[in-house]
């Protein structure tokens, strides 16, 4: 392969693109320059010889397993999805992942798929959506009363997308109303759990795109789709051990997601493994007349070879030289995520290719990266639904509050944060990444804020058996090089395989989850 896409493309010409979404919005955007084009991802990837305690149980295949075994012809894609639905079927009444099976439809579009050629690297791998994706004719609510009786004519971008690489749809998770906390009914009523502690609905399962993590982690969905804003994608895969990816902002389209901020929103993937996950970001990822945002923009490298681990002498090693940057404090916390923590630091800089390098944060960083600054996505949450908001205070539930602050946050306070947002982004292109190629993060900010690419893996678990992960931050479009790297170090530890033990078979939605209510003080606080 080339060299990886960050070391080719102009750092500048994404802040100034930066700055111009910021003040027009997603209207035509400055293009960024790229020195040389990037090979595009292959059709296919390699064959993966599957495990065999995933030959034993097809739910336990990753998606590169499974499109093995589906292309030679040892696997139908209606086995896998019934597979699915019986663990939905089992389990779904405890873990309340799902606010919509498409069991009929799903099943009859396995079954035309056994009868075709496989078209695409998803062909028959069954998907859970995060219910904030259009998908057409299938009630799409995004959890809010808003949407409740909403059935989009069309699918969006990214759902057309998998689609046409042959994924099949199983359903509609549930997520934070209009995406803005862990999952609970409009009023705020907990609904989905943690798949490491069902019985435990205090447990946080992580952001808003929960539903999907838990039908990933639960063994209900091969894969599935989340949006990030704060923290979506690799919160609740940090939670529930899964590898997720959230973009480069306007790597994927948002046209057909309900939105929450036009400059922060990222669609991305929720996956088992790093090459999982550029399986789906390869399918979802690329330019869109629709949307502005994804125009003008460095093409899409081949992330599926990125992501699939690099050999020499039968030792792993990085695909491209590394550096990793560790940030003040990163080993601290609880002392069993401490020492996970340690312990993932070491095993990075054992393996050839990376060095594990001491970076200090750019000046004024708790300034910048605060909330004194950092609300103003609040007016970008408002602005597309004001006529509601004069309309009917009240089919906002619990996360009115977040609204109500947005349309009342003054221009002076919007202006001087985006002023203060980009001052951060070029402290983080010209004094952070001059010191590294990537970097260890203990949360989503300044990567959200700032549009950044992030990978999270699994690195260990707690003394209670919780998993821990961790977050790699990366340049824009660094997708290749993140991957790169947690592909290296999936291959030399097995966390991201480990599951968690299936709870009791129940045949009805239970209510425990439900007791746990979030009033509109919490969800203020937690608004992603």
């Amino acid at each position: 392969m080339t060299e990886p896409l960050d070391r080719r493309v102009d750092r500048r010409g994404f802040l100034v693109r930066t700055a111009a979404l910021g003040v027009t919005g997603a209207v035509a955007l400055p293009a960024i320059a790229e020195a040389v084009p990037a090979a595009s991802s292959p059709a296919q990837p390699a064959d993966v010889e599957p495990r065999a305690e995933a030959l034993a149980d097809p739910t336990e295949l990753t998606i590169a397993e499974a499109a093995t075994l589906i292309r030679r012809g040892r696997l139908r894609p209606e086995q896998l999805v019934e597979a699915y639905l019986g663990r939905i079927h089992a389990h779904d009444g405890t873990y309340q992942a799902f606010n919509l099976v498409r069991e009929a439809q799903a099943l009859a579009e396995a079954r035309a798929a056994g009868q075709q050629r496989p078209r695409g690297p998803l062909h028959g791998i069954p998907l859970a959506l995060k219910d904030n994706y259009f998908t057409a004719g299938t009630r799409t609510t995004a959890n809010s009363f808003l949407f409740a009786d909403f059935v989009p004519p069309y699918d969006a971008t990214p759902v057309a997308r998998l689609k046409a690489a042959g994924a099949i749809v199983l359903g509609k998770t549930q997520m934070g109303p209009l995406a803005t906390t862990r999952a609970t009914t409009p009023d705020g009523r907990v609904t989905t759990v943690n798949a490491w502690a069902p019985n435990r609905p205090e447990v946080d399962p992580g952001g808003s795109s929960t539903g999907t993590a838990t039908a990933v982690a639960g063994r209900m969905a091969t894969s599935g789709t989340g949006t990030q804003t704060g923290g979506s994608i690799t919160a609740p895969s940090n939670a529930q051990n899964l590898t997720g990816l959230k973009p480069t902002m306007g790597r994927v389209s948002l046209h057909g997601i309900v939105p929450l901020s036009y400059t922060r929103d990222h669609p991305g993937p929720l996956a088992r493994d790093a090459l999982d996950a550029a399986i789906m970001l390869s399918a979802m990822a690329g330019p869109d007349p629709q949307d502005p945002r994804t125009q003008g923009l460095p093409q899409v490298p081949d992330l599926i070879s990125a992501a699939t681990p690099v050999t020499n002498g039968g030792k792993v090693q990085l695909r491209w030289p590394t550096r990793i940057g560790v940030i003040p404090g990163y080993i601290s916390g609880d002392p069993a995520t401490a020492q996970a923590r340690a312990a993932f630091l070491d095993t990075l800089g054992n393996i050839p290719g990376a060095t594990v390098v001491d970076v200090s944060l750019p000046d004024e960083w708790d300034l910048l990266t605060g909330n004194a600054f950092n609300n103003i996505r609040l007016p970008e949450r408002s602005e597309p639904f004001l006529p509601q908001l004069t309309d009917d205070l009240r089919k906002f539930g619990v996360s009115v509050l977040g609204w109500l602050q947005g349309a009342l946050l003054g221009a002076d306070e919007f202006l001087i944060g985006q002023r203060a947002k980009l001052l951060l982004l070029d402290r983080v292109l010209t004094d952070l990444f001059a010191r590294c190629d990537v970097v260890v993060q203990t949360g989503p900010v300044p990567f959200d804020i700032l549009g950044l690419p992030e990978l999270a893996v699994p690195i260990g678990f707690t003394s209670d058996g919780l998993p821990i992960g961790a977050v790699l931050g990366g340049s824009p479009f660094a997708e290749d090089r993140l991957l790169s790297v947690g592909a290296a170090y999936q291959a030399v530890t097995d966390w991201h395989r480990r599951r968690p033990t299936d709870p009791a078979a129940v045949s009805t939605k239970l209510a425990p989850a439900a007791q746990q209510r979030l009033g509109a003080v919490d969800v203020a606080n937690t608004m992603q």
